[in-house]
């Protein structure tokens, strides 16, 4: 055998150890953030299904709010209903997106409802509602939680599907697309700090 084909041989060698060892990689990470979603469906499941028995505790205090009420109960089946097809889907983009618009479609129904629950004392006094909220926003910080490492994996890989020469060996082995970040819309308005002024 010649030395110019030793030296073809050997790299072609190297390049398919080079390409199984990218693909492999962009494998690892695609796993991980499908994992990491898992992770923020279980925290937000478990809101979905408290969300229900706020209302109810609410129902009886904030009979005339009927409205506020059905929407919250409308969002949160919006939103159910957004997870089970980003799950189903394999956390494809356009599913994160229509789950992302959801939640904060629910952000902006419970923060109205809060809005309206404190005009209304008794309610808030409430021992259930106190526990309901209680058990609600510590939901809440895990999904943040979870949200924040979901994005992170998500980064990861997009930043490594994006980088050269991966890019080339993703886009020929089917890893076209980038993931798609979950964001949710803050439902609480950030309240400008109080101004003080010394005369």
């Amino acid at each position: 055998m010649s030395t110019g084909a030793i030296v073809v041989i050997s790299t072609i060698v190297v390049l398919l150890v080079w390409s199984v060892a990218i693909y492999n990689q962009l494998v690892a990470l695609k796993n991980r953030f499908k994992n990491s979603f898992a992770q923020i469906e279980v925290q937000l499941k478990r809101r979905y299904d408290l969300i229900p028995n706020l209302v109810e505790t609410a129902k009886g205090y904030l009979a005339h709010e009927r409205e506020t009420l059905e929407a919250v109960i409308a969002a949160r089946n919006e939103a159910a209903t957004a997870l089970q097809a980003a799950s189903q889907s394999g956390v494809d983009a356009a599913a994160i997106k229509q789950l992302s618009g959801a939640e904060g479609v629910l952000g902006g129904a419970l923060g109205k409802l809060n809005v309206v629950m404190e005009a209304y004392p008794d309610l808030k006094a409430s021992q259930n509602m106190q526990q309901l909220s209680e058990e609600l926003t510590s939901t809440e910080n895990r999904v943040a939680f979870a949200r924040q490492g979901f994005n992170d994996a998500v980064m990861n890989y997009n930043t490594y599907r994006q980088s050269f020469p991966n890019v080339l060996i993703a886009n020929f082995f089917g890893h076209q697309q980038d993931a798609e970040l979950l964001e949710f819309e803050d439902s609480p308005a950030i309240q400008a700090a109080p101004s003080i002024s010394f005369q």
